[in-house]
């Protein structure tokens, strides 16, 4: 590696998905491997996020199946779904504890953590690899109101990065932006688009979730609820 620093990638979906939004562009995706790939030895690129998985269509999936076929280990699980008090349906999904044991499992074999989420509750984890010797940069915005970034997240961090000054590096060209699709009732996550597809057959894997069969994707089995921390987007 001649002396090149190691570098992953830690993407939240929904977390980057919202601030995106907030700021009003899209993510080249391919670009954005292409530009950390050229900061140093790009060791993984992670992309978490949860499915809602008794939909016959999810605008997410053909974004998933790309990024697990072009270079991102995707991680996925059910989300979970309920009715509040205001009897508004409404999705959760909560990935961290996913991301958090993939980065500790790493830290020997990665100089520096890219961590693309403004969730606080990642402010231990990044305490926990700094004292393995990672470095950790933290990538939001803080130029909406409010920010999108926890204080104590971007204070524990070594650098934080305006998502902002990545869009000259990473957005996509609004001329280039692929025809968007209709929204299934119930979304939950990512930009709703169609996302150009690799000429090469779906991954057939031996046994495994729909999703495995269909897309390649490591399946996290669904756990229990947990009453707080989690992730809640309005549908």
């Amino acid at each position: 590696m001649n002396g090149q620093q190691r570098i992953a990638l830690f993407i939240d979906g929904a977390n980057l998905y919202a601030t995106t939004k907030t700021l009003g562009f899209d993510i080249d995706y391919k670009r954005l491997l292409k530009e950390y790939g050229s900061r140093g030895y790009l060791v993984r690129a992670f992309y978490y996020t949860a499915l809602v998985e008794d939909q016959e269509y999810s605008s997410i999936r053909p974004l998933i199946d790309w990024l697990d076929y072009n270079g991102y280990r995707v991680v996925t699980k059910p989300a979970k779904e309920f009715v509040d008090s205001m009897g508004r349906r409404k999705v959760k999904g909560n990935m961290d504890i996913e991301l958090a044991i993939d980065a500790l499992e790493l830290a020997p074999y990665m100089d520096h953590m890219v961590l693309f989420s403004g969730d606080g509750d990642f402010r231990s984890l990044i305490e926990a690899l700094q004292r393995r010797g990672v470095r950790v940069s933290v990538v939001s915005t803080i130029s909406t109101q409010p920010p999108m970034v926890a204080d104590e997240l971007r204070r524990q961090a070594d650098e934080f990065v305006d998502l902002v000054h990545l869009i000259p590096k990473i957005g996509r060209d609004p001329a280039e932006r692929p025809e968007r699709a209709p929204r299934a009732p119930g979304e939950y996550g990512e930009r709703n688009e169609r996302y150009e597809r690799p000429d090469r057959p779906r991954f057939q894997g031996q046994g495994g979730g729909g999703l495995e069969r269909r897309y390649g994707i490591r399946q996290v089995p669904a756990g229990p609820a947990s009453p707080a921390g989690e992730d809640v987007v309005d549908t």
